[in-house]
């Protein structure tokens, strides 16, 4: 199929224990792991539980218009997350709750979507990232395309990527580094674990504190090196 309806099959399936302990890894353990430079900018949390985990199936449609994100329905398997690169149009929504409600029930992880959504208040226990709410409905007639690579909030998707969403935010990467990630993020919270047990002591001196001061050259009390 031509460029503009493309419909790819679905890539692997992300491992599930890898999935499983990225529930218990914040997203800016991820991010600080990731030399800080990734991760989704602009997009709002409107769940306000649960976090969301999982592996992107990804649908690419004009602003306003949902056609290839039914074919999409279609194609979830239990796990995946419905990221969807809808230009960030805010005039109509892309989807809704009979939308939830169905990809939910096919094991649907949550949604990511550039652009509105509508019926805002069905989303507060189901994982959902949006550019905004509109109550105007979207269009059907596409073009449109699935799985391929989409930008969502200055952040390049593949299908088959890894989405990890909490309250501070989104961050994604591919699957195939998932597991070293973990690893990373797993050490970094162990160190963040020790460095408030040090704050816990009321020690006006801390050796966290120091580090980052003499790496720059300056004291404890912010003057230069003698």
């Amino acid at each position: 199929m031509f460029v503009g309806r493309r419909i790819n099959p679905l890539p692997p399936a992300a491992d599930s224990g890898v999935l499983e302990a990225l529930h218990g890894i914040a997203t800016p353990l991820l991010s600080d792991n990731m030399s800080r430079i990734v991760g989704v900018c602009g997009l709002t949390r409107y769940n306000r539980t649960g976090k969301l985990v999982g592996s992107a199936l990804t649908v690419k449609t004009r602003p306003g218009d949902n056609l290839f994100l039914y074919k999409a329905l279609t194609m979830i398997r239990p796990g995946d997350v419905l990221v969807v690169d809808a230009g960030g149009g805010l005039h109509n929504a892309i989807l809704g709750e009979l939308i939830k409600l169905y990809a939910v029930g096919r094991g649907c992880a949550g949604f990511v979507v550039d652009g509105a959504i509508r019926d805002v208040e069905s989303f507060s226990e189901t994982p959902c990232y949006a550019r905004g709410v509109i109550h105007r409905g979207p269009y059907k007639n596409g073009p449109g395309e699935v799985n391929v690579p989409v930008s969502i909030g200055g952040e390049t998707i593949n299908p088959g990527d890894i989405v990890v969403g909490d309250a501070d935010g989104l961050v994604c990467f591919p699957a195939e580094i998932a597991a070293e990630l973990v690893a990373m993020a797993t050490r970094s919270a162990a160190n963040e674990e020790r460095v408030r047990a040090e704050i816990a002591t009321g020690a006006k001196a801390q050796t966290w504190i120091d580090k980052v001061l003499s790496a720059a050259g300056l004291d404890a009390d912010g003057r230069g090196a003698q």
